[in-house]
């Protein structure tokens, strides 16, 4: 995933300003780069307009700001974010109806789908070799229990809006490069819900929800990637009508290994061996996905050679064939050496010169060509 810039920097305030003064930033830079006024690349402005309703989002609540004040991005995994790049302008529209009721936007639909979420989820690669079933943490906007998402107090119900009749929606006149034209938008009295509440809940002071702690277990199949997404349906937030959820949207994460290293389904490490196991061939030790285990080394194998183990790497998410592991072996030369040893390589080398192999002697043969034609 991309690196996300500092919510401060997007509103252009300093940490120190408070929530009204990043109300008002947010409502100045949204007018700017909202789809109806912003004159430049339609998709520029898009990006812009949602990276400010994530910085409003997370700046304009008390506890988000805490915590991302504390821990920067990495404090609001397990939070309960809202995922604003799946969103249209009309569900950025009717989360932040506060605002953009006083700016006078028109033409947003208040979708009776709920938001979607967003968090993340760390994964070593032996999670992404088996599968892994995780418990999930998280904050959401949730119908208020005491009222049931109405928003009225207990004994009482919403009003039908004398404005719009309950329709939720008004015609507007516009004047328009051509002229006058009509569009419908949300009702300014109730906001698009089409009913009034004259008698709040004071559980949600007449909002109709309420944060919740949420909890529950997501599967993750193996061979996931890293940056790839699990959607959990139905575990966003509730719609305007209480219905219809969002979903929650889970990013994986899958953090480095200290010896092995993925590239597709396959695995790679490097494993150190010595000279004589190089020669004589023998038994390493090497590290897989599922713990230490035992390889044979050929006799006479080669300072880089690569070894291939079939089917011990990833499974392909989709099918059943597993990737392979790749062992590449590199011959460690030791630094300090024993008189024994010394004298022992002595003599390897003298035996050597008497018996050259073809590929040594043919060096040899092409070096004193080479230095011959120089003289």
């Amino acid at each position: 995933m991309s690196e996300k810039r500092d919510y401060y920097e997007v509103l252009g305030v300093g940490r120190e300003e408070s929530a009204d003064a990043i109300k008002r930033a947010y409502r100045k830079l949204a007018l700017k780069y909202h789809p109806d006024n912003f004159k430049g690349h339609k998709a520029e402005g898009e990006k812009k307009f949602k990276e400010l309703a994530e910085a409003y989002e997370v700046l304009s609540d008390p506890v988000k700001r805490r915590r991302y004040d504390q821990y920067g991005h990495e404090g609001l995994r397990d939070v309960g974010m809202h995922d604003f790049s799946s969103m249209g302008f009309g569900d950025i529209f009717s989360m932040f109806q506060d605002i953009f009721g006083e700016m006078g936007f028109g033409g947003a639909r208040q979708s009776d789908r709920g938001l979607d979420l967003e968090t993340e989820m760390e994964l070593t690669l032996e999670n992404v070799a088996t599968g892994v079933d995780r418990t999930l943490e998280f904050e959401r906007m949730d119908l208020c229990e005491t009222c049931g998402g109405s928003g009225a107090k207990a004994g009482t119900r919403p009003k039908k809006c004398d404005t719009c009749g309950g329709y939720g929606r008004v015609q507007q006149q516009v004047q328009g490069f051509f002229g006058l034209s009509v569009r419908v938008a949300p009702c300014p009295a109730c906001h698009g819900r089409g009913s009034v509440v004259e008698t709040p809940c004071p559980k949600c002071d007449g909002s109709g929800r309420q944060r919740k702690k949420r909890v529950l277990t997501v599967h993750i199949p193996a061979g996931i990637r890293d940056g790839q997404v699990v959607r959990v349906r139905g575990e966003g937030e509730p719609g305007a009508a209480g219905t219809s959820r969002g979903d929650l949207h889970v990013y994986v994460r899958v953090l480095e290994h200290m010896f092995l290293v993925r590239r597709g389904d396959d695995i790679f490490c490097q494993v150190p061996i010595s000279y004589t196991q190089a020669a004589l061939g023998g038994k390493v030790s090497m590290p897989t996905l599922t713990g230490p285990e035992e390889i044979d080394i050929p006799a006479g194998t080669q300072n880089g050679e690569v070894l291939t183990l079939k089917g011990r790497g990833l499974p392909n998410p989709a099918g059943s064939r597993k990737g392979s592991q790749h062992v590449q072996v590199f011959v460690e030369v030791p630094r300090k050496l024993s008189p024994e040893q010394r004298e022992l390589l002595h003599t390897l080398a003298r035996t050597e010169e008497k018996d050259v192999t073809p590929q040594r002697k043919t060096f040899i043969e092409k070096l004193k060509e080479y230095f011959g034609a120089k003289q």
